[in-house]
């Protein structure tokens, strides 16, 4: 591949909802401009961007991809992220290198959830963008439709740059809106002709909502524009040049992949109205210690790289990819990485295509590539001269909400599993794994469904385990509500010295989370050497509770009196005795089983409000507050049990068609109602049943 300066590259992300044609998109410039000698589809398989076994067989993107193309002495690094929201992480890594946003509507489809989220976050970067009405040769596509969507959706910023030229109800080519010419496609030909007669009033229509939006980019275009001049051809490019780069203006196109219509025009809008990387001119970046630094996006300025994905390969290893955003990467240096304080040994360079490797002489600011084998590198570390340490803007992804138990098909599996969750956590970061000590599982936490369902079969495909996922345990307490006074006695004889303790002890509500113990005894009925074991006995029963097997909470226990043998008694002794008293003692207290409660700040638009807390009203949940937040979103705060929450994730998506999101705190324990409480120690009951019978 040619060697480009940092001014003639293009960093484009392609955005949109799944199914918009964001892969088939990228199949089609690589195909018309050599990069590869097929046009692969999804369906059969073979795209260059969804080379992955996990997206080959389901046919969607799972993971971001790069390729860069070459057009019209540019280089256009094509950044494919996929539409499914349980892949949003994927997403956030290829929006951070990008300098551009492509978002995808299809012809048919209009404007879906995947395309307002693309558009909130390409706004969120302050990325320039640019809407494609994809798949234009459809059946039943309609882009007037579509474009009228857009427009009320999201605002006067949208303008239509292009407009598809129909014969027959066939796309043939398409009417450039802002220069009035018009071009007819027969095969990767393009063949300039008159606008039609028919489409000059409508086309006059969007000519007129260009002429305006260009108009607000300059003061003087602006005074122009009301004294009634006309706009030459290079201001009306110049001003939606500055416009779109300002995000001012986010101009409408239209394709077809499968056909190559309004491809080439695709590409020469990228690179004419998208800015390179280095006409940020410069960055701000923090030293280790915090302190602010201003970097410029230029070649010869000190070195500053970024690590955005990381991708464990078979047979290569570790495979870096990662963005210069300021300096010159060369192969066989040296490169210091601030965060894990570690140089790195960079011994070659590759663009990447899809699973592919080209060779690369050198990574000028803005360019992407990767770099293999760095021992110590991770996604969102920053690579610089030691010297010189930075630190770079990291990646922020979402917290998995989703949480399931982890339960292995074969037993004895549990390591070759640990192992096989860790590596796969190399690549993403999206999900975690927590070790619940009190019940023994282990959690995986995803964005969703589908999120954990490919993690469960790369886990089978790549690591050779296999896994069921079930609900995971409530931790559930146990606790007393009243005070009483029990005596616990053991007494054990058996030849020789034999075993004597016996206590007086009252039990109430405590204080404190855990146990509080004080002793009141009078007149040394129980010797002071035995009050740690009475409290150690105490300690021991507290993990588990009468009613269901749960750590008990919030108990305060007094030892008032008791009794000793001067040869029998012992610590054993007394420990076993406030065994015997403990769960006597709970048993009168009036035991009671504690659920845990979640703090929950559910965050939606206007119109799902009444579904939401009609919802929350079935999870029992206790609605606390509603905060209006910007663009139309209402957070809805409520106290809900956290049994009701482990499915949320998915239940929320399903109500708010994806709109929706939330957050989730422990908040406390409360006393769970009768009828959860009964089926809570019946199944506990059935559970020490089974595990008896198995003994």
């Amino acid at each position: 591949m040619k060697d480009y300066g940092a001014e003639s590259i293009r960093n484009v992300c392609l955005l949109g909802h799944g199914g918009a044609g964001k892969t088939t998109l990228a199949e089609s410039m690589l195909f018309l401009t050599g990069a590869t000698d097929r046009f692969g589809t999804v369906v059969d398989g073979n795209t260059v961007m969804d080379f992955d076994a996990e997206e080959i067989r389901r046919k969607f993107s799972i993971g971001t991809s790069i390729a860069p193309v070459e057009w019209a002495g540019f280089k256009i690094n094509l950044i494919d992220t996929p539409g499914y929201f349980d892949f949003v992480g994927e997403q956030k890594q290829g929006l951070i290198v990008a300098d551009g946003a492509l978002i995808l509507a299809g012809g048919k489809d209009g404007v879906q959830v995947g395309t307002e989220k693309a558009w909130a976050a390409a706004n969120e970067r302050k990325l320039p963008r640019i809407f494609l009405i994809s798949k234009i040769d459809e059946e039943n596509s309609d882009f007037k439709k579509v474009f009228t969507q857009l427009k009320d959706t999201f605002g006067k910023s949208v303008i239509a740059l292009e407009v598809p030229i129909f014969e027959d109800a066939k796309a043939v080519g398409v009417v450039n809106v802002a220069t009035m010419k018009a071009a007819i496609h027969k095969g990767k030909e393009v063949i300039e002709t008159d606008i039609p007669e028919k489409m000059m009033p409508l086309i006059q229509e969007y000519r007129d909502g260009i002429i305006e939006a260009v108009a607000e980019t300059h003061e003087e275009l602006m005074e122009k524009y009301f004294s009634g001049e006309s706009f030459t051809d290079e201001e009306i490019l110049h001003g939606l040049h500055d416009g779109i780069t300002s995000g001012d203006i986010a101009p409408v196109l239209c394709t077809s992949a499968i056909t190559n219509d309004g491809i080439k025009m695709l590409m020469d809008a990228i690179v004419k109205y998208f800015p390179a990387h280095v006409e940020k001119g410069t960055i701000k970046v923090k030293t280790p210690a915090g302190a602010d630094v201003v970097l410029k996006t230029t070649e010869n300025e000190q070195l500053s790289v970024i690590v955005f994905k990381t991708v464990v390969d078979a047979f290569v290893g570790k495979i870096s990819f990662l963005k210069v955003i300021s300096g010159t990467l060369k192969p066989d240096s040296t490169i210091y990485n601030v965060k894990k304080e570690k140089m790195e040994k960079v011994v070659q360079l590759f663009y990447i295509k899809g699973k592919q490797q080209i060779a690369a002489e050198r990574l000028v600011t803005g360019d992407i590539g990767a770099v293999a084998k760095l021992s110590a590198t991770e996604t969102n570390d920053t690579l610089c001269a030691k010297d010189k340490p930075v630190l770079l803007e990291e990646i922020v992804f979402p917290q998995p909400m989703l949480a399931m138990a982890v339960m292995p098909r074969t037993k004895g599996d549990e390591d070759k599993i640990g192992t096989g969750l860790r590596r796969l956590m190399d690549e993403d970061q999206t999900f975690r794994i927590d070790l619940n000590t009190e019940t023994h599982q282990t959690l995986l936490y995803g964005i969703g469904d589908q999120h954990l369902d490919v993690l469960t079969s790369k886990l089978r495909n790549k690591f050779k385990t296999e896994i069921d996922l079930a609900d995971p345990i409530v931790p559930f307490r146990e606790t007393i509500k009243k005070k009483v006074r029990v005596e616990g006695k053991h007494k054990k004889q058996s030849g020789g010295h034999g075993q004597f303790g016996d206590v007086w002890i009252e039990f109430e509500p405590g204080p404190d989370e855990g146990l509080t113990f004080e002793e009141k005894v009078v007149g040394g009925s129980v010797p002071r050497q035995y009050f740690p074991a009475v409290e150690k006995g105490l300690i021991d029963s507290m993990l588990h509770g009468v009613l269901a097997g749960y750590p008990m909470v919030h108990v305060k226990a007094t030892l008032v009196d008791g009794k000793y043998h001067d040869v029998d008694s012992s610590e054993m002794a007394f420990k076993i005795a406030a065994n015997l008293a403990f769960k006597e003692g709970v048993r009168q207290a009036g035991p009671a089983l504690l659920e845990p409660i979640a703090s929950v700040d559910v965050y939606v638009p206007d119109a799902y409000m009444g579904d939401i807390i009609g919802d929350m009203n079935k999870r029992r949940g206790r609605i606390m507050g509603m905060t209006s937040q910007e663009g139309g979103i209402q957070m809805v705060s409520a106290e809900v049990p956290m049994a009701e929450m482990f499915k949320y994730p998915t239940e929320l998506r399903s109500m708010t068609g994806g709109r929706g999101w939330y957050t989730q705190a422990f908040a406390r324990y409360d006393e769970a109602p009768p009828l959860v409480a009964e089926k809570v120690i019946a199944e506990a009951a059935k559970l020490r049943k089974e595990e008896k019978e198995e003994d």
